[in-house]
């Protein structure tokens, strides 16, 4: 099913012509400048990124964590999560970089982190809900796909393979929850995730300028787009914190 999934996201997408970059998303509703850091709002709200990334990091180093009664039953497990978080923290720097001057060179060192932390995620998901040794051989394949498809998009200026790499997970992680059994606990913290990340995608632009003006110029839409997927990110780092394998998986699939 997953694979028909994804057969089926590939030859939709490129059944179009290519989907160049369209210079208008540069234009971001609040360009206010504050303390001589343009874009400040923009700029500044990527510090949740970093800081989550860092707690994660940290927290998935931890030596103590594979156990029995811990978030991870392998060593292996963590690797993907690790990734995931530097990724987070890479977003945090590489996002403030671009939107101090926004532009389709510097947008690269937005996406590049946020495909790493994608696949690196997705990755996770799939070992512990379909089988662990998937996950092993599929997260360096993941990987170069999600570089991959952002250095595609800036030699040929065509998005339609980060678009793939940024929505099919996205596409497939509420039937991936819904039919296959979990590892562990902590389910309801994944969903969150995904629910915040999916608030994020709407707040962006087109809709940017809306709720820059619907909240009287306080915050646009593209800064709470980075404070929601910050706190999606945050999810995620609680749901290892306070997950445990799950003994019985029919009965704690959203516990």
């Amino acid at each position: 099913m997953l694979a028909v999934l994804a057969l089926a996201a590939v030859g939709g997408l490129f059944s179009r012509p290519p989907l160049p970059q369209d210079l208008t998303y540069h234009r971001f509703a609040d360009q206010r400048a504050w303390l001589g850091i343009p874009n400040f709002n923009d700029v500044v709200s990527n510090l949740p990124f970093l800081l989550v990334g860092i707690l994660g990091v940290r927290f998935v180093l931890r030596r103590d964590l594979v156990r029995d009664e811990g978030p991870f039953l392998t060593s292996v497990e963590r690797w993907p999560y690790l990734l995931f978080f530097l990724g987070i923290a890479g977003t945090a720097v590489g996002s403030a970089y671009y939107h101090l001057t926004p532009d389709n060179p510097r947008l690269v060192w937005d996406r590049l982190p946020m495909a790493v932390a994608f696949m690196a995620l997705f990755c996770a998901i799939l070992s512990e809900r379909l089988c662990a040794t998937l996950g092993r051989w599929l997260l360096g394949p993941l990987l170069l796909a999600g570089v991959g498809s952002v250095a595609y998009w800036a030699w040929y200026d065509d998005l339609r393979p980060y678009y793939f790499v940024q929505f099919f997970p996205l596409a497939a992680l509420p039937p991936i929850v819904l039919l296959f059994p979990p590892r562990y606990t902590g389910t309801r913290w994944l969903l969150g995730a995904l629910a915040c990340y999916v608030l994020a995608k709407v707040c962006e632009h087109p809709y940017d300028g809306v709720i820059f003006h619907a909240t009287g110029e306080c915050v646009s839409g593209h800064t709470l787009k980075h404070l929601l997927a910050a706190l999606g990110a945050y999810c995620l780092l609680r749901m290892l914190q306070v997950r445990q394998p799950a003994r019985r998986p029919e009965n704690t699939a959203l516990k």
